[in-house]
């Protein structure tokens, strides 16, 4: 009895030692199948991209505050100012700018400005002022050094604002010369400011370019100076030629006696009786 216990205990250990490793594959091979059936796990949704914010502009700086636009535009450039070129931006002084050209007298401008700090006023004739002494002729009569100083003669060598034209000494120098000739006399009768050369007397009409060193002022006639236009003195006639010695101016010098009374009659009588005698004496032997 014993012994069939025991056998049996053998053989029950012995088929629960086969059986569980079937188990334990029905199990893992269960295990697995159930694991490649089930889905893959999805991975998290990405979070939408933070909105770009546009870049903040940088803060600027106001323009700068304009001032009054100037009367002629003038160059940027550096040096002095081109006196020429704000003649030509202004308009109407063709004839002006012509005679400048000719003469370059717009050279001595800027010698004049860079020399000196007092600056320097111009008088602008128009062409309308021009036009009267074209017509006439008159440029082309000029030498090219009385055409020089035409247009010298129409610049101040200091520059002369409006409110001083009422208390400016006369007479005023040119750059023409500092003769009385080529003066120029200012006067002013309320708003009006004249310019006379002592030939002509100008009426200035208008401002064409100011600034502390160069004023342009336009005048409606042309400023003829006195040393070119003045009519000339007329030269004293010649003194007669000395009469030569011994004769005076109606003929020969006639003989006087001791008491100073002319012989001419007596030595004229004496001469037709000495040639009447010898009429006489040659007539009477005719007749021997």
């Amino acid at each position: 009895m014993a012994q069939q216990s025991q056998a049996l205990s053998t053989l029950l250990l012995f088929s629960t030692l086969l059986f569980l490793p079937l188990h334990s594959s029905t199990f893992t091979s269960a295990q697995s199948s159930s694991t490649s059936a089930s889905p893959p796990a999805l991975s998290p949704a990405k979070s939408p991209p933070k909105p770009i914010s546009p870049p903040t502009p940088k803060p600027t700086a106001p323009p700068p505050a304009q001032g009054p636009a100037a009367m002629v535009p003038v160059q940027t450039s550096k040096g002095p100012l081109n006196v020429l070129k704000v003649l030509q931006k202004a308009g109407h002084f063709s004839n002006f700018i012509r005679l400048i050209k000719t003469t370059q007298e717009d050279i001595q401008f800027a010698s004049q400005l860079n020399a000196s700090d007092d600056g320097i006023t111009v008088f602008a004739p128009t062409d309308g002022a021009f036009s009267a002494i074209i017509k006439a002729g008159v440029l082309n009569s000029l030498s090219d050094q009385e055409k020089i100083q035409l247009v010298q003669f129409h610049v101040i060598p200091r520059q002369i604002s409006t409110p001083q034209f009422q208390t400016v000494s006369n007479p005023l120098k040119t750059l023409a010369g500092s003769g009385k000739r080529f003066q120029l006399n200012v006067t002013t009768s309320d708003s009006m400011v004249n310019v006379t050369s002592g030939l002509t007397n100008a009426t200035v009409s208008g401002i064409v370019y100011a600034d502390d060193k160069v004023a342009i002022y336009q005048v409606d006639k042309v400023l003829l100076p006195m040393e070119i236009f003045a009519p000339k003195a007329l030269a004293p006639a010649p003194a007669p030629p000395k009469s030569l010695k011994g004769e005076g101016a109606d003929g020969p010098a006639v003989p006087k006696d001791a008491s100073g009374a002319e012989l001419g009659c007596v030595v004229g009588w004496k001469n037709v009786v000495m040639v009447g005698a010898a009429t006489v004496a040659a007539v009477a032997l005719a007749f021997l």
